[in-house]
């Protein structure tokens, strides 16, 4: 992969995970003045992580070096206001979310690739599918996501309600560190009786979000708890595999994953039980042992 092919390429940092015979940071330009920091490391078939909100690439610190060390190229990147991506005043859409994932699998020449969404990326790998056809796309991973619906409506009576949305929005508006501050706990199923994550790290995570645009933070909230993916579902016609763990409280189990299995054509669910959202650090050994196995098959 030659840095020519990408609209402008640097390099961004030295830390490349060890076993990895390609690691690069760039920045593909996916739109106009818009510009997404990637991440490109290993050889093999790829997988592209796609983050959860209001994260970064970095929380897949735990899944990279796993991935890459079995022979797997990883791409993740920050989606566009997160993170070092351009923090553009619009476009936190699915729809241009997804173009933004389709043009970094275009840049790449990506084939047989397989999608991981956690939480709101969820919504991209949906979209992707229903938009454009799944191209070079051979596997789906869906990890606590926040598809098909969460919002309450006539349709959908065991969803969020909007009221729940708007305070957030309120809190996030008022005081949008103090907001990140609590809902990391609750991501993460932090407690006074648990306390599975250490206090810098929950610290660490906290400024990670905060580096996303406050208008990105509201704009992609709107976007997934608004979005109805339910008539999309069946257009993910690859092997899918779906986590979730039953004691999330950020995206309830309920609502999403266990009516996405009834909904993808060809999936397999594994429930993660006392599991709350923050799987990919508190359950990071199970899910690289299940996500490994999954890319195997």
């Amino acid at each position: 992969m030659e840095t020519n092919q990408i609209n402008r390429s640097e390099s961004l940092s030295g830390d490349h995970f060890s076993g990895s015979k390609i690691g690069l940071d760039k920045y593909i330009e996916t739109a106009p003045g818009v510009k997404l920091y990637v991440k490109d490391y290993g050889e093999g078939k790829p997988v592209i992580l796609i983050h959860g909100w209001p994260l970064s690439n970095e929380m897949w610190e735990y899944q990279i070096d796993a991935l890459v060390q079995n022979n797997f190229r990883v791409i993740t990147y920050d989606r566009r206001g997160f993170g070092k991506s351009s923090q553009p005043w619009n476009g936190y859409d699915y729809d241009t979310l997804s173009d933004d994932l389709k043009t970094i699998i275009d840049h790449l020449d990506l084939k047989e690739a397989t999608l991981v969404g956690f939480s709101m990326g969820g919504g991209e790998v949906v979209r992707y599918f229903s938009r454009h056809g799944g191209k070079g796309v051979s596997k789906a991973v869906l990890i606590a996501s926040v598809t098909p619906f969460q919002l309450k409506t006539d349709s959908n009576p065991d969803g969020v309600p909007q009221e729940k949305y708007d305070g957030m929005a309120e809190q996030i508006k008022e005081d949008r560190i103090g907001f990140l501050d609590s809902f990391g706990k609750t991501f993460f199923g932090v407690s006074f009786i648990s306390k599975p994550i250490s206090t810098p790290l929950l610290d660490y995570y906290r400024m990670l979000c905060s580096f996303a645009s406050p208008r990105a933070t509201l704009e992609c909230a709107k976007s997934f708890s608004s979005t109805d993916f339910r008539k999309e579902m069946a257009s993910v016609n690859v092997p899918t595999l779906i986590i979730h763990g039953d004691e999330d409280k950020t995206v309830p189990i309920e609502i999403t994953s266990e009516i996405a299995t009834k909904l993808i054509p060809d999936n397999k669910f594994i429930v993660y039980e006392g599991a709350p959202h923050g799987l990919f650090y508190i359950e990071k050994d199970k899910l690289n042992k299940d996500l490994i196995e999954f890319l195997n098959s």
